[in-house]
């Protein structure tokens, strides 16, 4: 696995991640009465899989953890990753695992084929560790994509995360939803509570998504408390929390009841 990741810059990068929001996009038709809001971790380290698992518990709640195999029993600056445990915790205790690629290589500089094989070679690591149900979720490493990645990968998940900041409302793009992160200090605590309290005033999906959840966390991670934070924002304000797989279900039962 890649070590060492440069983002594409300049005009070619925002270019290219112009084209992977504009093209091949899958409509989802998103039409709420109240906040939906999915807790989502990326890669994913232990931390998550414990101290942020729990706190989703201590509120009754579920979250969506995308793993890349490759990582699985390693250490990265996220601290250490995930094992058969907690990979095996998760699922009993009701959280979703999602895909999330085995090498986490970045899908826009590479063949939409290669990322669907990485796809299954991942598929068939996580079985090989006691994963059961299937992968319905994916997300994008690094978030970037390309029209042919989402294209291709649209036709094995039934949804794919990117990370463009947002909320999921109206007609948004299955293949590439809005994200908002849980890193950044108190700014960035600042900014995911703006987006709950912004989810409630105009109903619509927010999806937040997390790395290392830790007292001193890396910069892509956050604490206990700022985890805590958001959790007891979105309780107080009566929002409707899900796994993505279980937010989809419910967004897909009201565009039937709408048809």
């Amino acid at each position: 696995m890649s070590q060492t990741y440069i983002p594409a810059s300049g005009f070619a990068g925002k270019l290219r991640r112009l084209a992977a929001r504009r093209l091949a996009r899958t409509p989802l038709q998103i039409t709420l009465d109240r906040a939906l809001v999915s807790f989502t971790f990326d890669d994913f380290p232990i931390s998550a899989a414990t101290a942020g698992a729990q706190i989703l518990e201590d509120f009754g709640w579920r979250g969506t953890f995308f793993a890349s195999a490759g990582f699985a029993g390693g250490e990265t600056h996220l601290g250490k990753m995930f094992e058969t445990r907690e990979l095996l915790r998760l699922c009993h205790s009701g959280h979703e695992i999602g895909c999330h690629t085995y090498a986490h290589e970045d899908a826009s500089r590479i063949g939409a084929g290669d990322v669907v094989r990485d796809c299954a070679r991942n598929r068939r690591c996580l079985e090989l560790m006691g994963l059961e149900k299937p992968l319905t979720s994916f997300a994008f490493p690094y978030g970037e994509a390309s029209p042919g990645a989402k294209a291709a990968l649209s036709r094995v998940y039934r949804a794919l995360r990117g990370v463009q900041p947002g909320i999921n409302r109206g007609e948004a793009d299955r293949a590439l939803l809005k994200a908002v992160p849980l890193d950044g200090g108190q700014a960035g605590l600042a900014r995911a509570l703006d987006h709950v309290r912004d989810a409630v005033r105009a109903p619509g999906w927010l999806i937040f998504y997390g790395h290392d959840v830790r007292n001193a966390p890396g910069p892509w991670g956050c604490t206990p408390e700022f985890l805590r934070s958001v959790c007891r924002l979105a309780a107080d304000l009566k929002c409707e929390v899900l796994p993505m797989r279980e937010a989809l279900d419910r967004i897909e039962a009201r565009e039937v009841e709408a048809a």
